[in-house]
């Protein structure tokens, strides 16, 4: 039988054990004038309203001492100004790199353009050889009867590093026709003032007529045909022809007199006769003069050139007797000679 609540009943009563917030823990905390919660809380009730904003206070700037060094500020470069992109020695290993770069640039370009040389040239071969290229020097016009004679390309038949020896070489034959041409002019100015140089006159024509071709077959077709073929032959032929050819030169220039040539000794003497022709004559005796100059440097130039290539006596006998025996005509003359002298060797008693 349960015992009353004064009388020490352990349990409680059925009533207080149904109403869990009457519990010491949970009453508490119920809602008081200490406690605020959402119900009562209003967030705009009694608030003041923020202060106003403040700068900082910049803190005072500290000047270095006066020992220290000032720090240069950086400032704008103009346009002009250069600009330093590092030190002495950086600037210059670039600058080294750059033109070590031009120089290979420029090299393998000189091999491109061998190299388009040699590919056309063994289009030509292809095509039929020298055979059937059509000549194109002298450039004569079409309706002309007479055809040309060679065929002449410096930039195709040349090697890159000749070109400009072969081009001077042309240059001055050229130079050289012009003189001979201005030398008759200035001799039949002469002869027009005083009768008596009509030797003179004669000469130069002879001079003219003769020397314009034979210098062209004689000492510069050899010399193209060294260089185009590395040939010791002709340039054994050159060397020889074109020194009797720069003898010429001298001789034209100095101009002794009844000799046709309009130098400086007949300029002289035709200064007391007719001022007009002295001056003429002059002049073509300082162009004899210069041919002469170019002539002897360009011998020398050549000869350097001939002694790098690995030429020699020898191998010229080689190529003059190898040309000599392939040719048609001696090949069947040494043929029909050699048939005669069997022959007759038979028919001997």
């Amino acid at each position: 039988m349960a015992q009353s609540r004064d009388g020490g009943n352990p349990f409680p009563d059925s009533g207080e054990l149904d109403n869990p917030f009457q519990d010491p823990t949970v009453i508490q905390h119920r809602p008081s004038q200490q406690y605020a919660t959402l119900e009562v809380y209003n967030p705009f009730e009694n608030r003041e309203p923020p202060p106003a904003y403040t700068p900082p206070t910049p803190a005072p700037a500290t000047l270095p001492p006066p020992s220290a060094p000032a720090v240069q500020s950086s400032r704008k470069l103009s346009p002009a100004e250069p600009k330093n992109y590092g030190s002495y020695s950086t600037q210059a290993s670039a600058a080294a790199a750059t033109a070590e770069l031009l120089k290979k640039q420029e090299e393998l370009n000189r091999k491109a353009e061998e190299l388009d040389r040699r590919e056309r040239e063994l289009q030509h071969v292809a095509l039929g050889g020298t055979g059937t290229r059509q000549n194109n020097w002298p450039p004569l016009p079409s309706f002309c009867p007479v055809q040309p004679c060679f065929f002449q390309d410096i930039s195709m038949e040349i090697p890159q590093e000749f070109q400009k020896t072969v081009s001077t070489m042309y240059y001055l034959w050229m130079c050289s026709t012009v003189a001979l041409l201005l030398n008759f002019l200035a001799c039949l100015a002469r002869f027009c003032v005083d009768t008596s140089s009509g030797s003179g006159f004669g000469l130069s024509l002879l001079w003219l007529l003769l020397f314009t071709p034979c210098s062209f077959v004689c000492w510069y077709r050899p010399m193209y045909k060294a260089f185009r073929s590395d040939s010791s032959f002709n340039f054994f032929v050159f060397f020889f022809i074109f020194f009797v050819q720069d003898v010429f030169f001298v001789l034209q220039a100095i101009g002794i007199p009844g000799w046709g040539f309009s130098g400086w000794v007949c300029a002289l003497v035709v200064v007391k006769d007719n001022t007009a022709v002295a001056v003429l004559m002059l002049l073509v005796a300082l162009l004899f003069t210069g041919i002469a100059v170019l002539g002897i440097v360009m011998l020398k130039r050549i000869h350097s050139l001939y002694r790098r290539t690995g030429a020699s006596f020898q191998k010229a006998q080689q190529e003059f007797a190898a040309g000599v025996f392939s040719n048609p005509a001696v090949r069947t003359a040494a043929a029909n000679a050699a048939a005669g002298a069997a022959e007759n060797a038979f028919r001997a008693p």
